[in-house]
């Protein structure tokens, strides 16, 4: 038997590839699906079934083009009603593969259809749990994602997941293994451990929803307090896995084609197509195309894009490091962004050497930012999340988080410039390029973020419960 966790670090996503005696299944299976395939054709297998824990909110699943590739049935839980062929699971349905056997346990909670698989080996020992967004590690499942056309509450699904949980998953034994869909930087929870695999036993001890005293009033309270709005691009992803989408490959054809600037600028003219430059913060900053976005490849790149570009069918062209340019239009469809129409042949050197217009941003040292404090009264703009900011921030710092910086729009001054800062210069970048696509233009970036400014003698406080003053 072979048990492989897939993890894919941007989207803080584990998928799983289960093998014995040549025959495979696969959970939670990401949209391209090649791997997948070489892996099975490496070990000699075929793929028997496809299994998915729910309808993914964060990413759109490869299962409906596996399924295509393979031969293989889509396997979801109890409650699913996909716009297209699938295997529903009734609670306890036992699935054979090879020497051992994966049961479906219905575990509603995160969704009505949310679905853990549990291992049996040849033994039939209990031994691992693959349990998508019911049980993470150090958390649970957000329930408030669930769509809401049978007018079940965040609180209603809070109370199912208390009783998937205590009566599904934690009567099994503590040395059965938790493979969990998502990990620490996912926003389907709430506050994941940085490891993605661990024994059931140790959270029980540990997840604070698994406390064996707990009621359910209490749990529901801890579960839904303290939740964010979900990032706009969730339901869409929800629909694309339940109703169907594009072949990568299609993507993948109209997204790689190479055009010089002149095409490039003609395109995003006449097709009114969003420019995302996934170059490093760096190279952003001292030039890039006006009006064009930010959002680096290699920083949280697909959520980021999910959360602040919002509309999955947005026309967009590409400016990316030479030779990044598939992999990034393979990201963009891992969660549902499809409508790339192109990208910058040459990158921006092109752009320059053919005479275009640029634009760029101005940035200070932190030491000059504590300069301009103390001598200007400098205004500043913090732009990272609230759990960041309540930590410690600059003392009279404004917090404008990143990831809601539209509905801050009004609070950035009209005249004089001010300061911005993150925590490392990736965020920052970010906010700086959608302000000044907005129009906004008199700001002035920290290079290296708060961890910068906490090398300086900048004042910085924390959050002060206004119950303790």
């Amino acid at each position: 038997m072979t048990i492989e966790q897939i993890y894919t670090g941007c989207l803080a996503q584990g998928a799983y590839y289960i093998e014995s005696q040549g025959e495979v299944a696969i959970i939670d299976p990401l949209r391209e699906i090649q791997p997948y395939l070489d892996r099975v054709e490496k070990d000699s297998a075929k793929v028997k079934y496809i299994f998915e824990t729910h309808f993914h909110a964060d990413f759109v699943s490869g299962h409906l083009t596996l399924s295509k590739e393979t031969g293989a049935p889509i396997v979801f839980g109890p409650n699913a009603n996909p716009e297209f062929d699938v295997l529903l699971a009734k609670d306890g349905e036992e699935f054979p593969l090879g020497e051992i056997t994966i049961v479906a346990l219905h575990t509603p909670g995160h969704t009505m259809e949310s679905t853990t698989y549990l291992l049996r080996d040849k033994n039939g020992k209990d031994h691992a749990i693959f349990s998508g967004d019911t049980l993470f590690l150090g958390d649970v499942g957000r329930p408030d994602l669930a769509q809401k056309a049978n007018s079940v509450t965040q609180e209603d699904l809070a109370g199912y997941l208390f009783d998937s949980l205590r009566n599904k998953i934690m009567p099994l034994a503590d040395d059965v293994t938790v493979y969990p869909a998502h990990g620490a930087g996912s926003a389907c929870g709430k506050n994941m451990m940085k490891e993605t695999v661990d024994s059931l036993g140790n959270q029980k001890k540990m997840n604070y929803a698994l406390r064996a005293d707990m009621s359910k009033e209490e749990f529901i309270n801890e579960v839904t307090d303290g939740l964010l709005p979900p990032p706009s691009y969730f339901p869409l992803n929800v629909k694309l896995n339940k109703s169907g989408y594009e072949d990568i490959d299609k993507v993948l054809e109209r997204g790689t084609r190479a055009l010089t600037p002149e095409a490039f600028e003609q395109t995003a003219n006449t097709e009114g197509a969003l420019i995302l430059d996934v170059r490093h913060q760096n190279d952003f900053v001292q030039g890039h195309i006006p009006q064009s976005i930010f959002i680096g490849i290699d920083g949280g790149f697909a959520p980021w894009v999910g959360a602040l570009v919002a509309d999955v069918k947005q026309p967009i062209l590409i400016v990316a490091p030479e030779g990044r340019e598939e992999e990034t239009i393979t990201r963009l469809s891992r969660v549902g962004f499809d409508n790339t129409l192109g990208y910058l042949a040459g990158s921006f050197d092109a752009w320059k050497a053919a005479g275009k217009e640029y634009d760029s941003i101005s940035g200070v040292s932190a030491e000059a930012l504590e300069a301009a404090i103390k001598n200007e009264n400098a205004i500043v703009f913090d732009v990272r999340k609230e759990g960041e900011y309540l930590s410690e921030h600059i003392d009279g710092a404004q917090h404008t988080p990143l990831d809601y910086i539209n509905d801050y729009l009004r609070d950035f001054p009209e005249n004089g410039t001010f300061y911005i800062h993150c925590a490392g210069g990736y965020r920052s970048v970010i906010a700086a390029s959608l302000l000044k696509k907005r129009g906004i233009h008199n700001l002035i970036d920290v290079k290296g973020g708060f961890k910068a400014i906490k090398e300086t003698t900048i004042p910085v406080t924390d959050y002060v419960c206004p119950s303790t003053l």
